[in-house]
């Protein structure tokens, strides 16, 4: 009898990891307290699948330059101080890791998972057909409007075979809908990606169901973890208890509610906005994709919509739409792209995302027998979620990883 394995979370972590669980042969049950999957912080996200750019905002410099950030009334950083002994412990490991030499060591383990997770989903879309979710290869073209930045970006490039530096003039021949802004250069990677992360969820969610061996728990709230002599052995969803072989804990920025004794997981809400925008026949929206580095805003075309996203609010777990600042998004996309898009129809959503101060995942085993966490992907979850959830399931399945995993263990307990 295949053994069972239940995950807590119906993000596009938890649903790549039944996925991936499944095609391994394993049985599932995925529980998810909202009544559909990807509802959450998968919904309405930035839509870039950027492999190449996964350096963690932890890093040199940064302290000093978010202190100007929150002077600003146009920054893309917040910070709420508020009496929550987690947010002053996230913020001083973030501080503490805010070192150019451990911000490479970061780097480099997320880009060796993000490789391995782009090599995933390729495989998944090609034996097994995934494609229904916008998915195109159209190229990342980050852009600088400061001399200053550009200049450091270039002088901090490891990978000349896949990264090209371009002047400005180049820029806007490579995207014309670029033409007016005033960029003084960029740096274009072309086998970066683009997709609708919520379509993805509910295409993922289809073929689990069809596969016979995925059971979905949606509209049930995890109360509590059943664990003895280091091993958990149920789950407890209310009055009921679903008893479990193996449990993966997968539930976003809300995880550490979910935390066993000694299992502490440092992780904390970064929220973040979104703009979807409809483009029309008269509209003329970019087709490769934009990172505005300064103003830290990205632009993602994805089928016939713009999905602008910014900022980083530091304000706890209050996940409601602030219109100030949906509004600077709105007001800095306008100057920016004028012509691309209806702003007026555009939609708004805010996500929190589950971040740890460092940058990297936790994934992997705990000090329990048959816990796993597969958490604190932060912004580039959608990134990184295929390979997370294969690596997973070979993990559980006791089989070698495929990467070396140095750098994303938690056995803390």
């Amino acid at each position: 009898m295949a053994q069972r394995v239940c995950i807590i979370g119906g993000g596009v972590i938890g649903l790549t990891t039944a996925y991936a669980l499944v095609r391994d042969g394993f049985e599932v049950t995925l529980i998810e307290a909202r009544d559909s999957v990807g509802r959450e912080t998968s919904f309405a996200n930035g839509g870039q699948l950027s492999y190449r750019y996964v350096a963690p905002l932890a890093d040199a410099g940064v302290p000093v330059q978010a202190i100007g950030w929150i002077l600003r009334g146009d920054s893309p950083l917040k910070l709420r101080p508020r009496l929550d002994l987690a947010q002053w412990r996230w913020m001083a490991a973030f501080l503490g890791a805010c070192r150019r030499s451990v911000n490479r060591e970061n780097a480099a383990h997320l880009l060796r998972l993000s490789l391995f997770s782009q090599e995933t989903l390729q495989t998944w879309r090609e034996d097994d057909g995934l494609e229904a979710f916008q998915w195109r290869r159209n190229g990342k073209l980050v852009t600088f409007r400061q001399g200053s930045s550009f200049k450091r970006a270039r002088l901090g490039l490891t990978d000349s075979r896949h990264q090209h530096v371009l002047a400005a003039a180049e820029c806007k021949r490579l995207e014309p809908a670029m033409a007016d802004v005033p960029f003084v250069g960029g740096i274009y990677t072309p086998d970066e990606e683009v997709g609708d992360c919520h379509a993805f969820c509910q295409q993922l969610a289809a073929r689990l169901k069809a596969s016979g061996n995925c059971e979905f728990r949606l509209g049930q709230t995890v109360t509590g973890i059943r664990q003895a002599n280091s091993n958990v052995s149920a789950i407890e969803l209310g009055e009921n208890v679903l008893v479990v072989d193996q449990l993966v804990i997968a539930a976003g920025h809300r995880s550490p509610l979910l935390a066993l004794p000694g299992l502490q997981l440092p992780l904390y809400p970064l929220k973040g906005y979104s703009l979807t925008v409809p483009i029309g026949p008269a509209h003329s929206a970019p087709d490769v994709s934009i990172t505005d580095y300064d103003r830290k805003i990205v632009y993602a075309r994805i089928g016939e919509q713009l999905r602008v996203a910014a900022m980083v609010d530091i304000v706890g777990f209050d996940s409601a739409v602030d219109p100030k600042r949906l509004a600077l998004i709105k007001r800095q996309a306008r100057e920016t792209l004028p012509d691309a898009g209806n702003y007026q129809a555009a939609v708004a959503w805010a996500g929190m995302r589950p971040a740890t101060p460092t940058g990297v995942p936790l994934l992997g085993a705990t000090a329990y027998r048959n816990l796993w966490l597969n958490v604190g992907h932060g912004a580039l979850g959608f990134t990184l979620a295929c390979g997370s959830g294969r690596l997973l399931s070979e993990l559980i399945g006791q089989r070698q990883a495929s990467i070396d995993l140095h750098g994303f263990n938690h056995r803390t307990a």
